[in-house]
C-alpha cells in the first residue's frame, strides 16, 4: 500500500513538475516572441494613438471632430478624482499595490481561464493589463488564444509599469479605453454622453461611464438606461466599499436618475455640418502646404489637431432652429401650390435627366452597364430611409423613387458674419447635410435678384446722382438689347404720371427704375464697384444686371453688404483663427484679409444705409416690423428672381450681417406664385425667426440692442423729399420720352456730351460783340 502511495506521489510530482516546465517553456515562447513580437520598453515609450482632430467655436465650445476613431487625449490634471476613484474601486482596487499583475487574481485566471479554457471565468486583469489589451489588440491563436493573449498582456503590463508612473498609466488607460457608440477615451465619452469636459463630470456621471467598461454595448445608457443605471449603482457601491464614498453619499447618489445630454459628433449630423465640411477642406489644404519638420503631412483624421473657429455654437443652433421652423412650413405651402401637377411627378423629361445625372446612375455607367440593365437596377424596390421634415420614413422604394422624392425639396443657404472683421458666426449650407451635401453658402452661385440693386444705386450716387432724383417707373424698350423691356412685380408700381425718388424706388424694389439708375451709373462702373465691394463672380455687361441676373454666392454677398456698416469697406468672410497640434502648440494663426481702402464714400454709405432702413420700415421687408414685431435696428434688402426661382434676403444690423437664400436645387423648378416665392416670404422669415430667438437671450445684446451710428444732417437733408412726384403738365403732354430706347451706345452719347461742352467753351472765349458781330465759325 505504501509503495502504491509512493508511486502515485511520484507521478503527481512528475506531473506537477511537467506542468511547471511546460508553463515555463510556454511562457518563454510568448516572452521571446514565438507567438508574435512583444513591444520593447523603448517602443512603449513612444506610444502614439490615432486621435480625432477637434473643431472649436467661440469660447472653446467643441462643435465637431474628424476621426477614424473617436478619441481625444487629455492630461492627468484634467481627469477628475471621482473618476479615478470609480475606476480603481471597480476595475482594480489593489492598483496602487501591484507592479502590473495582481497575483491573487492571476492564479484564479491561470487555473480557470488558461488550464480549463474557461473564457467566462472573468476578471483578473489589472488596469495596466487592460491598457496593454487596448494598445495591442488580441489575436486569434486558436485553442491557446486565451493563454497566449493573457500572457502577452501580463508581460507588456510589467514593462509598462517600468516605463510609466501610476498616474501616467491611468492617463494612458483612460485616453484609450473603448466606451459605447464607437467612442474611445474618457474625454470623447464625456462629451458624447454628457456634453461636457471630463474634468467637469459629477460622481454619478463618472460612475455611469466607468460602468460601461464591463460591457460597453450592454450597459450603453442611451440604449439600455435601466441596465446602465443599475450598473452605475454597482460602481457607486464599490466606491463606498473601498471608502471613496461615505454611506450617506452612496445612498444619495444611487437614487438619482441618469440624465444624459447625448451629443453625437458624426460627420453628417450634429451642429453646423456644412460649416465643418468647409473647415475640413481648408485645414486639409493647409496641411498639404505646411508639412511637419520631418517632412510628413499632418493627417486631420489621426493627428489630433485642434482647430479654433469663429463660429458661435449657440447662435448657430438658433439659426438652424429658425431655418427648420420656416422651411418646414414653406415646403408645405410649396407642395400644396403645385398639387398633382408638380414637375417632380409629371415632368418625365426632368425626372429622366435627374436620374441620368445622379451618382448611382453614373457609377453603374462607369462600370460599363447597358442602359436597360442600369434602369432595371435603379427601378428595383428595397427598404430605404427617406428624409422628410416631419419625420424620416423607411419605405419600400426604388432609387428612381428616391430621386423623384428629393427633387421636390426646397433648399437654403444662410450665413451670418461680423461685418467689421468678416468672422463667420453662423453657416447653414443646406437643409440637411446627410441627404443634401451641396453647400449653398460657398459652392452655389444663384441669381441674386433685387439684392444686387443696392450695388447699382451705390454706384450711381457715388457718380453724382442726387438722392432725391426722381425716375419714372414706366417701361422702356431697349432696342439695342433686342427689344428687352424690364417690368415690375405689379402694374401698381407703374403709376401713370408718377415718378419715384431713389429711396422709394429701392425700398419698394421698382425694377424699371433700377435699370434707369444703372443706365445713369454705367454698366462698366457698376461692375467695377461690385468688384471693389468684394464680388469676384463674373458679371454680365447687360442692363438686366440691375435686376440681379448674375450668379453670386451667399458668402460673397455677405462680404459686400458688410461695407454698409464697416466704413464702406467690404470684408472677406473667414472662419479659422488658429490650428494647434495635439500638445497645444500653435501651428498657424489666421487674420482677416480685409481691404484697407473704402469702396465708396462715407456720404454714399450713409445714404444707402438710410434707403435700406426704409426697405425694412416701409418697403418690401416691412413684415419684419408688423408680422414679426422686431424693433431692432435693421436695414435690409429682399430679392426675387425671374419666375420666382430664387428668394433672397439680406439683413443688416450694426454688428451682424445675415444673407439668406431659398430655392430649389433644380433651376427648372420655381415657386408657383410670387406671393409664396418672393424673398419677403421665402427667405426673410428665416432671418426674422433667427433675430426673434436672439432677442430672448441677453448674451446677444451686442447684436440685438446695437443701434446704427447717427446720420449726418447733410445726408438727412438730401433725403428729405417726397417719395413720389407727379409729372408736370408738359411732361404729361409730351409723354414718356424714354419709351423706346434707340440703338446707340453709351460711349456715343458720352462723346456727344463732351463735344457739346467743348463747343460751349469755345463760345465763351469770344467776347460779346465778337459773338454778336463776328464771323461765324466755319465748323
Amino acid at each position: 500500500m505504501q509503495k502504491i502511495r509512493s508511486k502515485w506521489l511520484r507521478w503527481a510530482l512528475w506531473g506537477a513538475g511537467g506542468l511547471v516546465v511546460a508553463f515555463i517553456l510556454f511562457y518563454w515562447s510568448v516572452y521571446f516572441g514565438l507567438w508574435g513580437p512583444i513591444p520593447s520598453r523603448g517602443e512603449l515609450k513612444e506610444i502614439v494613438q490615432n486621435e480625432a482632430s477637434e473643431v472649436y467655436g467661440l469660447e472653446d465650445k467643441l462643435i465637431g471632430k474628424y476621426y477614424l476613431f473617436d478619441r481625444q487625449s487629455i492630461p492627468y490634471e484634467d481627469i477628475p478624482q471621482n473618476l479615478i476613484d470609480a475606476l480603481v474601486a471597480t476595475e482594480d482596487f489593489r492598483y496602487y499595490d501591484h507592479n502590473g499583475i495582481d497575483y491573487r487574481s492571476f492564479f484564479r485566471v491561470f487555473f480557470k481561464s488558461i488550464l480549463l479554457m474557461d473564457d467566462s471565468s472573468g476578471g483578473g486583469s489589472t488596469i495596466t493589463q487592460q491598457l496593454a489589451k487596448n494598445l495591442y489588440k488580441r489575436k486569434n491563436y486558436g485553442r491557446l488564444g486565451i493563454a497566449v493573449n493573457k500572457l502577452r498582456e501580463m508581460i507588456i503590463a510589467k514593462r509598462i509599469e517600468k516605463v510609466y508612473t501610476k498616474e501616467e498609466i491611468l492617463t494612458l488607460y483612460l485616453n484609450t479605453v473603448p466606451f459605447s457608440d464607437n467612442t474611445f477615451g474618457i474625454e470623447s465619452a464625456s462629451y458624447k454622453f454628457f456634453n461636457k469636459r471630463a474634468r467637469r463630470l459629477k460622481t454619478e456621471e463618472a460612475a455611469t461611464l466607468v460602468g460601461m467598461l464591463k460591457a460597453n454595448y450592454y450597459y450603453n445608457p442611451r440604449l439600455f438606461p435601466e441596465k446602465s443605471t443599475k450598473r452605475r449603482n454597482t460602481v457607486l457601491r464599490q466606491m463606498e466599499k473601498y471608502h471613496y464614498l461615505e454611506e450617506a453619499q452612496y445612498d444619495s447618489l444611487k437614487a438619482l436618475p441618469t440624465e444624459l445630454r447625448y451629443t453625437a459628433y458624426s460627420h453628417d449630423e450634429g451642429i453646423a455640418p456644412y460649416f465643418r465640411e468647409q473647415v475640413k477642406k481648408e485645414v486639409e489644404a493647409w496641411c498639404a502646404a505646411n508639412p511637419r519638420e520631418d517632412g510628413e503631412t499632418y493627417d486631420i483624421y489621426r493627428d489630433g489637431l485642434r482647430i479654433y473657429t469663429t463660429l458661435d455654437a449657440k447662435m448657430q443652433q438658433l439659426a438652424e432652429e429658425a431655418m427648420r421652423e420656416h422651411l418646414t412650413s414653406l415646403q408645405q405651402q410649396f407642395e400644396k401650390s403645385y398639387g398633382k401637377r408638380a414637375p417632380w411627378i409629371t415632368n418625365t423629361k426632368m425626372i429622366e435627366e435627374a436620374v441620368k445625372s445622379s451618382e448611382p446612375y453614373l457609377s453603374l455607367k462607369q462600370k460599363g452597364w447597358e442602359e436597360k440593365k442600369i434602369m432595371d437596377s435603379l427601378n428595383k424596390s428595397r427598404k430605404i430611409e427617406l428624409f422628410d421634415w416631419e419625420e424620416n420614413k423607411i419605405v419600400n422604394a426604388s432609387t428612381i423613387d428616391s430621386i423623384r422624392h428629393y427633387l421636390k425639396f426646397l433648399n437654403t443657404g444662410m450665413v451670418s458674419i461680423d461685418p467689421h472683421t468678416g468672422a463667420v458666426r453662423t453657416w447653414i449650407g443646406g437643409i440637411n447635410y446627410k441627404y443634401f451635401k451641396y453647400d449653398h453658402v460657398r459652392q452655389s452661385k444663384r441669381q441674386v435678384g433685387s439684392t444686387f440693386k443696392p450695388i447699382v444705386y451705390t454706384t450711381a450716387i457715388e457718380n453724382g446722382l442726387f438722392p432725391c432724383t426722381y425716375f419714372s417707373p414706366r417701361k422702356v424698350v431697349y432696342e439695342e438689347y433686342d427689344g428687352w423691356s424690364p417690368s415690375n412685380a405689379t402694374d401698381k408700381e407703374e403709376e401713370e404720371f408718377v415718378n419715384y425718388s431713389l429711396k422709394y424706388a429701392l425700398s419698394h424694389s421698382i425694377n424699371t427704375v433700377a435699370v434707369k439708375v444703372l443706365d445713369f451709373a454705367g454698366i462698366d462702373n457698376t461692375i467695377a464697384m461690385a468688384k471693389k465691394m468684394g464680388i469676384v463672380s463674373p458679371l454680365p455687361k447687360v442692363p438686366s444686371l440691375a435686376l440681379g441676373t448674375a450668379g453670386i454666392s451667399v458668402e460673397e454677398m455677405a462680404g459686400a453688404y458688410a461695407s454698409y456698416v464697416n466704413n464702406s469697406r467690404p470684408v472677406k468672410p473667414f472662419f479659422i483663427t488658429r490650428i494647434e497640434d495635439d500638445k497645444g502648440n500653435v501651428l498657424a494663426e489666421f487674420q482677416p484679409e480685409n481691404k484697407a481702402r473704402p469702396a465708396f464714400s462715407e456720404h454714399t454709405r450713409q445714404v444707402m444705409l438710410e434707403m435700406m432702413k426704409a426697405t425694412v420700415n416701409e418697403g418690401t421687408a416691412v413684415r419684419l416690423r408688423y408680422a414679426y414685431k422686431l424693433n431692432n435696428a435693421i436695414a435690409g434688402k429682399t430679392g426675387t428672381t425671374q419666375s420666382n426661382k430664387d428668394g433672397w434676403f439680406v439683413g443688416i444690423t450694426p454688428n451682424l450681417v445675415t444673407v439668406t437664400w431659398v430655392g430649389s436645387d433644380d433651376h427648372r423648378i420655381g415657386f408657383r406664385s410670387t406671393r409664396i416665392g418672393q424673398g419677403a416670404n421665402s427667405a426673410l422669415p428665416v432671418f426674422a425667426r433667427f433675430i426673434q430667438k436672439m432677442n430672448k437671450d441677453t448674451i446677444y445684446n451686442r447684436y440685438t440692442a446695437a443701434r446704427f451710428a447717427p446720420v449726418s444732417p447733410f445726408v438727412m437733408e438730401e433725403l428729405n423729399c417726397d417719395p413720389k412726384r407727379e409729372d408736370t403738365f408738359l411732361e404729361r403732354f409730351f409723354g414718356n420720352p424714354d419709351k423706346v430706347r434707340r440703338k446707340e451706345t453709351r460711349e456715343k452719347r458720352k462723346m456727344e456730351r463732351i463735344e457739346r461742352r467743348e463747343q460751349k467753351k469755345k463760345k465763351k472765349k469770344k467776347g460779346f460783340f465778337k459773338r454778336l458781330f463776328g464771323k461765324k465759325d466755319k465748323n
